[in-house]
């Protein structure tokens, strides 16, 4: 063990650590394609990201001609139907994360991820990139019941409690996670290339980085 600040670090996923923007869109465009709307472009779906599969289709229906609860109903689960069977496709890292992640366990520091997208879908996801090894914890939106989704500070709280204590900073791209970290009471980091729903330097973040080779100087900085 190091003299590292933090004990813990957690992060946000879709957006933060992967790219999923192609495989979300593909996933949003099937489930619109039934309703016979037109297909989105990956930029306008990007900001729609980050509060789940619901919200993200509900916004695709409103830009695309107007959403209800009937046809959000009958179309999610086409949608996460289609998005599970081609979950990982085109998900890629972003540049430089694994490397982050190798800087900060050779320092001891534990590793979780906090998203809201669904738990069974997050797990398959990192499966399938085969990288579940690099993580000790994954939340989904969903796995401490309704309503403790972030900006909710339950499932960081539960994160931290789940990698065993200590000093945490979190890590993400949306007003979600920066609201979840302080809430939580830890310092949160905000990514300038995720899928960010307005300009980064607002989001209210204790630090921005623009490349994970800024993570653990950002960390060290903030501790």
């Amino acid at each position: 063990m190091t003299d590292f600040s933090f004990d813990i670090v957690g992060f946000d996923l879709d957006g933060t650590l992967f790219d999923t923007s192609a495989d979300l869109t593909r996933a949003v465009n099937h489930a619109l394609s039934l309703a016979g709307r037109p297909p989105l472009h990956v930029e306008t779906v990007k900001p729609m990201v980050g509060r789940g599969s619901r919200h993200m289709l509900a916004e695709g229906l409103r830009v695309s001609g107007g959403c209800d609860e009937a046809a959000l109903a009958e179309l999610l689960p086409e949608l996460l139907a289609f998005y599970e069977a081609n979950i990982s496709e085109g998900t890629v890292p972003y540049p430089g994360m694994l490397d982050a992640l190798d800087a900060l366990a050779a320092r001891g520091v534990r590793i979780g991820i906090v998203t809201n997208k669904l738990h069974s879908l997050a797990d398959k996801l990192v499966r399938e990139l085969g990288l579940s090894h690099r993580f000790e914890v994954l939340l989904g939106g969903d796995s401490l019941g309704p309503g403790q989704a972030k900006p909710s500070p339950a499932l960081i709280h539960a994160m931290i409690e789940r990698l065993g204590g200590g000093r945490a900073a979190f890590v993400g791209d949306s007003i979600y996670d920066v609201g979840a970290a302080h809430a939580a009471g830890i310092p949160a980091i905000a990514v300038s290339f995720g899928f960010l729903m307005q300009p980064v330097d607002e989001l209210g973040a204790d630090a921005i980085i623009h490349h994970f080779d800024e993570l653990v100087p950002t960390l060290e900085r903030l501790g």
